[in-house]
């Protein structure tokens, strides 16, 4: 708090001191920047070296284990030190950038627990903004019928009891409300996919479905012996829950180049924070370290179009950061921007190369007019490299969400989480069938020896390659009606494309702030 209060008092100086000499000092570095080079997609694709991005990996590695939760959880000393970390970069270039730190509160949670049913104790995960219990629930495990998203599928035998839901199909914070609703006293949600449990969210509250209750969730495996058991006879549960619930401040970093035609915005994004469990080193370090360096990069030269660079606080408590950014831009400045690029897990240690859906063709949810066209920039891109993609669901459960609900296009690249990678994908990326994409997904193990830098290094090479492009054209974006919204088509595709070197996986693929997270 002490740094960042610094910060804002040096901020209003500085913006004292540009009232008086801002006008010279912007023509003198808008002239500046103007006389560089226009920006060459080859050649900034080449400026990304390895080297440099395993540098700052370890560099905020070192800064999450420098600190005693050795996690960079926003508001905490971790992600204090990320948005130094950030900020020392761009002070490399700040004849290149202007940036600013948005404050904005956040609803903070941290969430711990223990549950046992009979006579095991089994680990489970305690859901951010899950209510504390008082002292220790004891009651039946009762099995909710269906998928537990709509209130049919609580009988009255729920009243009283832990309700024990499958994962599936609505929110983790919908099936919390509604058990709460029908009368539980608590909710243990399993997982319906092979693997530990990733660690969630139910989303701050208000929901529209009702109060939360004391929520935890297990692993399919345990699950099914939950179930198991439930079915051999009467089974009952303890459940305790400690829950902190508050308001703290955080900030989101914006940083816009100099020159460019400020009326035409390219913005690129990745999220700052990590969960509690780890450094999240892949998830999202590798999306800020793939922007951070391409904004380096591209300093060397000059570009026609602005280029935004966004570092979203407080992702994994549910897209807060760059839902608040959204939510405050006038509808003007949401307008002069034209395409949203999101970079959330670039580095995963068993890869995918997925693209995000924007043309609806594998998951019939079609992003705003140009979000196809970015799809299909990326297509082409790996094409060149002679790399196969797949799509990955484009259903707004990560910092792309806030965009596509304003109308604006999105696009970007994932190199998945928990989901387990297939035969069919090991054949072409390598790797192992049968192990998640990230096996240390929202764990501890999320960090710079993970990472696997094949696809870290590619992918930034392919953030530089759409920024340089972006930057120069944005004339394949097409023109948008600001009050638009997100556009869902049921297989009906307006932008087709042929799809050369794509792998038509229809299995859904989740991005951080997906299905583990938010929503189930």
């Amino acid at each position: 708090m002490v740094r960042a209060t610094s910060f804002l008092k040096y901020s209003a100086l500085v913006v004292l001191a540009d009232a008086a000499f801002g006008p010279i000092e912007a023509r003198q570095d808008s002239y500046n920047v103007a006389t560089r080079p226009k920006v060459d997609s080859k050649k900034l694709q080449a400026s990304i070296k390895e080297a440099a991005l395993a540098q700052k990996a370890k560099e905020l590695e070192d800064v999450a284990y420098g600190t005693p939760d050795r996690n960079r959880v926003f508001s905490s000393s971790g992600h204090n030190g990320t948005l130094e970390f950030i900020e020392r970069y761009l002070d490399s270039v700040k004849d290149y950038y202007t940036y600013e730190r948005q404050e904005f509160i956040a609803l903070y949670s941290q969430a711990s627990g223990s549950l046992i049913v009979g006579e095991t104790e089994y680990p489970s995960t305690i859901y951010q903004y899950s209510p504390a219990t008082d002292g220790t629930i004891t009651a039946p495990i009762v099995e909710v019928q269906n998928l537990g998203c709509n209130d049919t599928d609580y009988t009255d035998e729920v009243s009283g009891a832990i309700a024990l839901i499958s994962r599936g199909e609505c929110t983790f914070g919908t099936k919390s409300a509604l058990a709460g609703s029908a009368g539980a006293v608590g909710a243990i949600i399993y997982n319906n996919v092979p693997g530990p449990v990733s660690g969630g969210t139910l989303g701050a509250p208000p929901n529209p479905a009702g109060d939360y209750i004391p929520s935890a969730g297990v692993s399919q495996e345990n699950g099914t012996a939950i179930l198991d058991a439930i079915q051999a006879g009467a089974v009952e549960g303890q459940l305790e829950v400690d829950s902190v619930i508050e308001n703290r401040t955080t900030y989101n970093i914006i940083a816009d180049t100099i020159g460019g035609d400020k009326s035409n915005v390219v913005a690129v994004g990745a999220h700052s924070d990590s969960v509690f469990a780890g450094p999240g080193i892949n998830d999202d370090g590798s999306g800020t370290i793939g922007i951070l360096e391409t904004a380096i990069q591209l300093a060397s030269y000059s570009t026609k179009n602005a280029v935004r660079f966004c570092f979203w606080s407080a992702e994994e408590f549910g897209l807060l950061g760059s839902e608040h950014y959204v939510t405050a831009l006038p509808s003007a400045e949401a307008d002069k921007i034209k395409l949203y690029l999101n970079f959330d897990m670039i580095g995963s240690p068993n890869f995918q190369y997925a693209l995000y859906d924007g043309d609806g063709d594998t998951f019939n949810i079609t992003g705003p007019p140009g979000s196809a066209e970015a799809e299909h920039f990326f297509e082409d891109w790996f094409e060149e490299q002679g790399i196969p993609t797949k799509a990955t669901a484009f259903d707004g459960r990560s910092d792309y969400g806030p965009f596509l609900d304003a109308g604006i296009p999105a696009g970007g690249i994932f190199t998945g989480a928990e989901q387990l990678k297939t035969a069919e994908e090991a054949l072409l990326w390598g790797g192992q069938a049968g192990v998640a994409y990230d096996p240390n997904y929202h764990l501890a193990g999320d960090n710079y020896t993970n990472l696997n830098f094949e696809a870290f290094l590619t992918n930034t090479k392919a953030i530089a390659a759409s920024v340089a492009h972006y930057g120069s054209d944005l004339s394949s974006i097409p023109p948008r009606n600001s009050t638009m919204k997100m556009l869902k088509t049921r297989g009906l595709h307006h932008h087709p494309h042929a799809k050369r070197n794509k792998v038509h996986a229809h299995e859904n693929t989740y991005d951080c702030g997906a299905a583990p997270k938010v929503f189930s």
